[in-house]
């Protein structure tokens, strides 16, 4: 965007995306509001009748990030394929979405944990959005043809924090998301499998 273009993305979009342009950037540690302001083309005041901080300027962010994944892993997914490769379409559009913002994927695993409460709201919503739409996912008739029931709560959290365990170590260890995908694969489909 040249200085003369006008931005019209709603102020509170902007915002978001000059946070996750700094975040791509410097990391999220390094931000200030006067980058994300700067990225945004927008001022302080405007910052701050949209979010109280930084902080809630990236749950924000990491929200609508969840969001935007589930929806496209649930995209990505043909309920009539066979089973095993609907559990590998959903694979491989979750680390494609991991692999797609790597910054963002980062600072889920680095900075999200050091911010407390409300990001441990943050977690538990992603939390059951990603148990919903496993829910959805597995509640198929092709599903059922095979064998395999939605699985329970407590299955779900065990296959979607191992996964989401098993990227963020990948990718703090220097690794890519998609490094992890056959496994993730086999994982999955072993959890989900007939009984």
């Amino acid at each position: 965007m040249t200085s003369v273009d006008v931005d019209t993305r709603p102020h509170r979009q902007r915002l978001l995306d000059g946070l996750a342009g700094s975040i791509t950037e410097t990391g999220f540690r390094d931000t200030t509001v006067a980058d994300v302001v700067r990225r945004a083309r927008t001022s302080r005041r405007t910052f701050y009748e949209h979010f109280a901080s930084r902080e809630e300027c990236l749950i924000a962010l990491l929200a609508e990030a969840n969001r935007s994944m589930i929806q496209q892993i649930s995209e990505a997914v043909d309920p009539q394929a066979p089973w095993a490769r609907q559990v590998r379409q959903a694979i491989e559009a979750w680390i494609a979405c991991a692999e797609s913002e790597p910054a963002i994927t980062l600072s889920w695993i680095r900075d999200v944990p050091a911010l407390g409460a409300p990001a441990r709201d943050l977690q538990r919503d992603a939390m059951e959005g990603f148990i919903a739409m496993t829910h959805r996912l597995t509640d198929t008739p092709e599903m059922r043809a095979a064998g395999i029931s939605p699985p329970s709560r407590q299955l779900s959290i065990m296959l979607l924090g191992g996964l989401r365990e098993l990227i963020a170590t990948t990718v703090e260890d220097g690794g890519r998301a998609g490094d992890v995908t056959e496994v993730a694969v086999r994982a999955s489909i072993a959890l989900l499998g007939p009984a």
